[in-house]
């Protein structure tokens, strides 16, 4: 019966198929053949900004996280002259017009033609090679892109690989396509060499040898690497090309030499391409992981890496595979590079038999094969409502900013009498957090306080690893530190007992994870008494529940939690573990950039509070 319904869901003829199209012109985008007899583009020809309007106007659909980084490539050429960099037309369009001019195809029917760029692939190579600073050097240092298999990585790779060792003005680059395994690092190396060998005009200028490309103009060369290489150390890299890394087991060694390899270069550029892949907690996690943490910063307003660029075509949930409209959002070349026929005779096979999704998913749509989804969206956590407790006057003044009006309403409410507590507290290298919520009459509104805590002698080191600004956070007086390298708990029962006796809350009833510290406990016993301190058991029997009401809570905008960036971000970082009867709980991921501190603590108030919600609603 599941199969059955599953399969007459699918959508397997798109009724709006957005991609790409090489054979589209907009405007002056047409490129002409000058006197030389080469293609050549237009002098204002931005196809970032070409591929931008499509996006913008439905006419190629892609993910969020794609969305997000054009988005800020936009802002940069709109920019002009962000921080030190700029976008020259002339270097973006001299990378496409040597892949267009000099690059053919290897294999099938297009092999020994002329290389023809999609926009998508004309925008990615504009991103990464347009952006200049007054000496001309290259503002970006390393690329990302993941991207459903078949699609044209290996092109792209050599192509990139070739302009750097030809056409980059870089005297002697070294130039490496790097993997655990001697076969894998070939595979893009193998599409460079042929890629040579069938363009004459290359040929004319290299020598293809049995296991490097050598250019005597330039002194350069294009090997193979692979970890088990003894010529890794003492590199001079110009251009490291790491294809397929979601197959590295053991990889951060591997791309830590290759990294440290192009320290010596003006500008370097590290690209590395991939599929998502079923090795967890290895590289491929890693560098998404960073990457989630960079959309995160951007939507924040944080700092953020701005030497490396991440393109992570995927579904952005795993349902949406059953939409054929949706596939493009991993397949940017899907109907044209990468076959549309193919991928819907996959998709019938796997809705008559749903052991094979996970593997469909992953390796077409780049789902990681792994229980953790994210939570919430930016739009659903999101809330810049404020509030304020005047003590004087005993009232809570409500701020309400009107989307419609564009404007701040204020609403005046009676003063809060009772808080619920809740703690997550800290290793050394996490945050702690402490939380008090409350509700008063005639609101449906819960409103969030909250604390966090850093040991005094980590600060600057996780300002500078986490690139977050815990600096100005504690300035603005959200966070506070404690002596030496660990968080003393003593100061979280101090704040508090202040929320009781400078805001006048009491706080009957406190949620707390059951395996804190047992003296702490007890301290918060002594102030707060006995019955009041519930642990909450850290499990989905417990937690799912309210962890979905408080989900549904924050899509509504029913908590105010004053705009507190530090919990904003904590929602942000959010990931959970789903069973197969749809019961979660928070992930702690082994990243010490990825901190929920502040959301788990508000979760155990949380469950707290749905445990004594009608006791609750009748004494405040």
């Amino acid at each position: 019966m599941m199969t059955m319904d599953l399969t007459t869901s699918l959508i397997l003829e798109p009724t709006k198929y957005p991609r790409t199209d090489p054979d589209i012109v907009y405007g002056k985008t047409k490129p002409f053949i000058n006197k030389k007899g080469l293609k050549e583009y237009p002098k204002d020809y931005n196809p970032i900004l070409e591929y931008w309007e499509q996006i913008q106007t439905g006419k190629t659909l892609v993910s969020k996280k794609v969305y997000q980084q054009y988005e800020e490539i936009v802002r940069w050429i709109n920019e002009n002259g962000y921080k030190e960099w700029f976008y020259s037309n002339s270097r973006a369009n001299h990378v496409i017009e040597f892949a267009e001019n000099f690059c053919c195809h290897s294999k099938g029917k297009q092999a020994g033609k002329k290389v023809v760029l999609e926009l998508w692939e004309k925008a990615f190579l504009a991103s990464v090679y347009g952006f200049i600073d007054i000496d001309g050097n290259r503002k970006h240092q390393r690329v990302v892109l993941i991207v459903g298999k078949k699609n044209g990585k290996s092109l792209l790779d050599s192509v990139m690989g070739l302009y750097g060792q030809f056409a980059d003005n870089e005297g002697g680059p070294e130039i490496y396509a790097v993997a655990t395994k001697k076969d894998q690092a070939k595979i893009v190396w193998l599409e460079a060499k042929r890629m040579v060998n069938k363009s004459p005009k290359l040929k004319k200028r290299a020598r293809t040898l049995v296991s490097e490309i050598v250019t005597d103009f330039n002194d350069g060369v294009f090997k193979p690497l692979a970890s088990d290489s003894d010529s890794l150390d003492g590199l001079n890299v110009h251009v490291v090309i790491m294809d397929e890394w979601h197959q590295w087991k053991n990889g951060r060694a591997l791309y830590d030499i290759m990294a440290d390899g192009i320290t010596a270069r003006e500008q370097p550029l590290i690209v590395m391409t991939s599929t998502a892949g079923t090795i967890r907690e290895d590289i491929y996690d890693e560098i998404y992981e960073e990457a989630e943490i960079q959309f995160n910063n951007m939507k924040l307003g944080n700092e953020v890496d701005d030497r490396t660029l991440f393109f992570i075509y995927e579904l952005d949930k795993k349902t949406e595979w059953r939409d054929a409209n949706n596939w493009v959002k991993a397949n940017p070349g899907l109907g044209t590079i990468k076959k549309l026929r193919a991928l819907q005779d996959k998709a019938k096979r796997v809705a008559e038999n749903l052991r094979l999704e996970k593997n469909f998913v992953c390796k077409e749509f780049n789902i990681r094969e792994t229980s953790t989804e994210a939570w919430l969206t930016f739009e659903e956590l999101n809330n810049i409502n404020k509030f304020r407790l005047d003590r004087e006057n005993k009232v809570l003044i409500k701020e309400i900013f009107n989307e419609e009006k564009q404007e701040v309403e204020i609403v005046t409410l009676p003063y809060p009498r009772y808080g619920i507590g809740g703690s997550d507290l800290s290793s050394t290298t996490d945050l702690t957090c402490g939380t008090v919520i409350f509700m008063v009459p005639g609101d449906e509104t819960i409103y969030v306080m909250q604390m966090y805590w850093l040991p005094e002698d980590l600060l600057e080191q996780r300002i500078r690893g986490d690139k977050i600004p815990y600096d100005i956070w504690l300035k603005q007086g959200l966070l506070r530190t404690t002596p030496g390298n660990r968080v003393h708990y003593k100061y979280v029962v101090e704040w508090f007992l202040e929320v009781q006796n400078e805001y006048d809350i009491y706080i009957p009833w406190h949620g707390y994870d059951g395996w804190s510290a047992e003296y702490y406990v007890e301290e918060m016993r002594s102030h707060f008494g006995k019955e009041g301190m519930e642990p909450v058991i850290q499990g989905k029997k417990t937690l799912s529940g309210p962890m979905k009401s408080l989900g549904a809570d924050l899509g509504k905008k029913r908590i105010n939690y004053n705009n507190n960036p530090i919990l904003k971000w904590c929602l942000s970082n959010t990931t959970i573990d789903v069973d197969k009867n749809d019961n979660i709980q928070p992930i702690k991921t082994s990243s010490q950039k990825r901190r929920i501190d502040g959301m788990a603590s508000l979760l155990d108030a949380y469950v707290v509070l749905e445990r004594h919600y009608e006791e609750y609603i009748n004494i405040i």
